[in-house]
């Protein structure tokens, strides 16, 4: 009897949540390794709201590697058309897109244990975490780091104190291109890491 009842409370996870648990293996040997992300949503709300596209590149060695990178665009019923011109993405857009978990299961294969690097991330961590939730697993596991909160400590700025994306790359130079689309928001926001890795010498 204990037994039956301890079988019920060990869950089955599905093998992608497994094989994604088990590069957190503290064994493994590991390169330090970043992936910069970036989610384009129908809204702001995480509860209703859902993922429209992920953008990614990897870092590693003080280098986005241009080669290493994800971009996804999901098939979704909710849809609404007063964000279009936000993100640029349409309903029946020429992009390919699949379902919310097979995203994220590329998502997953995709970041390993990399450190999660965002702007204002807590946002986008929050709606990988909600379609993980919506697959009965659980929830991201790396490290995360945020170029707002970089840029916070670099000017002794207050958290309470917020820039945005746009602000930073002003300062810092950065060319804006392909602003509001997953993957150009993603590469931007590795360039800003770099700038503000070097300046904290992180």
């Amino acid at each position: 009897m204990a037994f039956n009842w301890f079988k019920k409370i060990v869950k089955d996870y599905p093998k992608f949540w497994e094989t994604y648990l088990s590069y957190f293996d503290e064994n493994q040997s590991k390169e330090k390794r970043y992936v910069v992300f970036d989610c384009e949503t129908t809204g702001l709300d995480y509860k209703s709201d859902r993922i429209l596209s992920i953008g990614a590149v990897a870092i590693q060695n003080d280098q986005i590697l241009v080669g290493d990178f994800m971009e996804v665009f999901l098939h979704h019923e909710i849809f609404k058309p007063e964000s279009v011109p936000i993100h640029g993405i349409l309903r029946e857009g020429k992009e390919e897109k699949i379902v919310e978990a097979e995203a994220v299961i590329r998502f997953l294969d995709f970041i390993k244990d990399a450190t999660l690097v965002g702007h204002h991330v807590a946002f986008d961590i929050e709606m990988i975490n909600q379609a993980l939730d919506r697959l009965d697993v659980g929830t991201l596991k790396n490290e995360v780091m945020d170029t707002d909160v970089m840029y916070q400590k670099l000017k002794y700025l207050p958290f309470e104190h917020h820039s945005s994306l746009d602000e930073l790359c002003d300062i810092y130079k950065i060319k804006k291109s392909d602003r509001h689309t997953a993957s150009g928001d993603a590469f931007i926001t590795g360039l800003l890491f770099l700038k503000l890795l070097r300046k904290l010498n992180l």
